[in-house]
């Protein structure tokens, strides 16, 4: 055999990249008689390249696909695209320096769509540099033609079954992005801030009230108090006068006012928070627009009018210091409401806007949370919180250009609301015309809004299934959602919610949720510095290392990244391919054939293999991919490479007939079986061992279309019992630990390990090696053993 050359992660993995695509070897049957097995693949962003936070998750995915598609299923495993909407309008105007409102729409999109032609392919390559299995002819953009279509048909599904309502309230709002939000995409930050005591004037008295936002004072519909705070009860029925702006509000009692914050008496604006909102439409209070969608003061603010929101509010409080109407501050950190995107403190506006009513399904959409599968189970326990803390009907316009229109004109006469037919979909109605009229006769508009982005992702199990299958209604529920827990709230919540209120069911079975990659604790961020692209230690260590560090989380838990586990991963994979040249170094000889008899230790290596083969089975069905990685990865340190292959080295070497046949067999089966077992996480490196060697005596083109290793050699010791399997467990492992005794004292006395020694054992370890007792010599190179104490005495 000739002399390999050094092994080159990179240009391994572009052979086989071409291979598999060539072979088609991930793509799905959709006429196969096998037992399908489907996953729901999460669309990622396009974010101009794959992030060590998507090599983790879907990695982690892939680890459960490749396992499912060698257990015998036909795997229906999409890649998608997130690519409309808002996320990637950001992305475009980042990317280019530009923002969309300088740009008429039909110039924006197309700057959008350019920038999506070049950036895609890269983006896609990202997820074959790391071995993700897809069939990737299977592919959707959340914005072609065909998910377009399905989504303007949610809409017309969800409109009929009375779901969707067109109202004018007050709903959030971020100035930076110029668009309504849902209540999904805020999150919490905590700021700095100050808590200002400002003078109001009652009956010519001051009445100190402290606020965070004083630039709203001119939104100010009213004052309230608790009804048990003693030091306003005689302000009950009488008006403040609003410093500044000169106008009066009532005082009013209520429950919500907290009398240990601040002053205990606070200001009311339209609209300052969701209390501001209850206040108002508790008390029927007058409604004041102070800030326009720009985020800048309108002309109720007087001279403030056209500033933008922190500029306004601290000439405001100048102005108030100056007129001795700012009587203190006090410096504080608070937690406000900002828009997830951008990281922009959100507003309220009363505007018009399309919203999914579901407030009143709650107890639904726990039901239907309790009915998943979840990996691990503690992760429903957000799904849950998420649904008990819904406070807001799902807000889906967005008043942006570039995304799924919303499939509706409005009659200017009456603002009745024209639906697009289902034959016309998917429509743009600032193009396109609707087929039918309105009553009124009245001059029909297309809707500007686009659909929010979550609307179309949430539908990503009937676009994918779409794809192949008319009816795709019939194959939901799909086998597996994977996802991050960061996402619970948006897509998979969205998701189930939306599946239901279509087909009465659930989009999928099982749900794994995988953590976060982090490095030193803290969540990778460009702006802070502390990001590990994956391509650099792809590049470094290869792909299978970059998984082999996947593999070592538990589902739902974050993890940091850790060169030293790509070290490691990168050893392992050199391992791999060092015993697979040695293995087959002593097979030249071999006929290929299953021997009359095994030697002992042959039969019980094999026996417990199978062993590991079950543990790692079970694992990874269980979707515990890291003790699967783990059982795997100590069977083959420990049992294959430290103790077997040394055990039997003299035999293969020098032995005849059936002897040498028994462990020529056991050593080409327990390879195969550990390459294919550990194949699902390490798929580049276990594809070359296996076309190098194996491919010229099996069947498969490919060790990721074979069969996944069966557990059958335990049957020549009867049914599965514990206590026999691991009693063989225990002889390998004494075989082994003696083993290391003798190549301690060796080096110990600096002498080689192929030193003549002679060596004592006690008689109860004399007894366990009987059976292997030639190979114990061969391995040990003793010319005796004898019983006693142990030591060990040169020649």
């Amino acid at each position: 055999m000739n002399k390999p050359k050094p092994y080159d992660a990179n240009e391994v993995e572009e052979k086989w990249k071409k291979y598999w695509e060539k072979e088609k070897i991930y793509k799905f049957n959709p006429k196969s008689k096998k037992k399908i097995y489907s996953i729901d693949t999460p669309p990622p962003t396009v974010s101009g390249k794959m992030h060590i936070g998507h090599a983790f998750q879907y990695s982690q995915m892939d680890f459960i696909a490749r396992f499912m598609r060698m257990r015998g299923f036909e795997l229906f495993y999409p890649f998608g695209t997130d690519d409309n909407g808002l996320p990637t309008e950001r992305l475009v105007e980042k990317s280019k320096g530009i923002k969309a409102k300088d740009f008429s729409r039909k110039e924006f999109i197309k700057i959008c769509l350019d920038y999506l032609k070049i950036e895609l392919p890269n983006f896609v390559k990202g997820w074959k540099d790391i071995g993700i299995s897809c069939d990737y002819n299977l592919y959707y953009s959340t914005i072609d033609n065909h998910s377009r279509k399905i989504s303007q048909w949610s809409f017309l599904d969800l409109y009929k079954k009375g779901r969707l309502e067109r109202r004018e309230s007050p709903s959030m709002w971020c100035p930076e992005c110029r668009t309504g939000i849902a209540q999904v995409e805020v999150k919490d930050k905590e700021v700095d801030s100050t808590f200002n005591n400002i003078i109001f004037k009652v009956d010519g008295k001051d009445l100190e009230i402290a606020t965070t936002r004083p630039e709203l004072l001119p939104a100010c519909v009213g004052v309230f108090y608790h009804p048990d705070d003693k030091r306003y009860n005689k302000l009950k029925g009488k008006k403040a006068k609003v410093p500044l702006f000169d106008f009066e509000v009532p005082i009013i009692e209520d429950k919500r006012p907290d009398p240990g914050k601040g002053t205990g008496i606070v200001m009311c604006c339209t609209f300052g928070d969701q209390t501001d909102m209850e206040w108002q439409k508790a008390y029927q209070l007058p409604i004041k627009q102070v800030l326009d969608k720009d985020g800048r003061m309108t002309e109720l603010a007087g001279k403030f009018k056209g500033q933008k929101i922190k500029e306004a509010r601290k000439n405001i409080l100048e102005e108030l210091k100056e007129k001795g109407l700012l009587k203190s501050q006090k410096p504080i950190k608070h937690f406000v409401n900002v828009h997830e995107r951008c990281g922009t403190t959100i507003e309220f506006i009363k505007s018009k806007q399309w919203f999914v009513k579901y407030l009143d399904l709650k107890k639904d959409m726990l039901k239907w949370g309790r009915q998943l599968n979840w990996y691990p189970d503690f992760m429903r326990g957000r799904y849950d919180n998420w649904v008990r803390g819904l406070q807001w009907d799902w807000l889906i316009s967005n008043q942006r250009y570039y995304g799924v229109s919303f499939p509706v004109w409005y009659c200017e006469k009456c603002d009745e609301v024209i639906l697009a037919d289902e034959s016309q979909l998917p429509v743009d109605p600032l193009k396109d015309k609707p087929k039918s009229k309105c009553k009124c006769g009245g001059n029909l508009i297309g809707e500007k809004d686009i659909l929010n982005t979550w609307f179309t992702s949430s539908l990503t199990p009937l676009i994918a299934l779409s794809l192949v299958y008319k009816d795709a209604k019939k194959y939901i529920p799909m086998d597996l959602r994977p996802q991050a827990h960061d996402i619970i709230t948006f897509w998979l919540f969205n998701t189930v919610v939306k599946q239901n209120l279509h087909f009465n069911k659930n989009p999928f079975k099982d749900v794994i949720i995988s953590g976060f990659a982090k490095l030193e604790g803290e969540k990778m961020s460009k702006s802070k510095g502390n990001i590990i692209e994956p391509e650099e230690v792809r590049n470094k260590f290869g792909a299978d290392a970059l998984r082999f560090w996947a593999a070592s989380s538990k589902l739902g838990h974050d993890i940091d990244y850790q060169e030293k586990i790509a070290v490691t991963g990168k050893k392992f994979v050199n391992k791999l391919l060092n015993a697979s040249r040695f293995v087959f170094m002593n097979l030249e000889d071999w006929d290929g054939k299953k021997p009359k008899q095994f030697e002992v230790v042959d039969e019980k290596f094999l026996i417990e293999l199978d062993r590991v083969i079950y543990l790692t089975t079970s694992y990874f069905e269980k979707y515990e991919y890291s003790r699967a990685r783990f059982n795997v990865e100590e069977f083959f340190w420990k049992f294959f490479t430290d103790f077997y292959l040394e055990f039997v080295k003299k035999r293969v070497y020098q032995g005849k007939g059936e002897e040498k046949k028994s462990a020529q067999y056991t050593l080409y089966q327990s390879l195969l079986a550990i390459l294919k077992m550990i194949s699902p996480i390490m798929p580049f490196v276990t594809e070359e061992i296996y076309q190098t060697y194996f491919r010229k005596f099996e069947k498969d083109k490919s060790i990721h279309i074979s069969e996944w290793p069966k557990h059958d050699f335990i049957k020549r010791i009867g049914k599965w019992d514990d206590e026999k399997i691991k009693s063989h467990a225990n002889e390998l492992t004494l075989f082994s630990a003696l083993l290391t005794q003798v190549r301690a004292e060796k080096t110990k006395a600096q002498k080689p390990m192929n030193a003549e020694c002679l060596i004592t054992v006690s008689e109860i370890q004399y007894k366990d090696l009987k059976l292997v007792l030639e190979d114990f010599k061969n391995v040990t190179n003793a010319k005796e053993i004898k019983i006693g104490k142990f030591k060990v005495e040169f020649i």
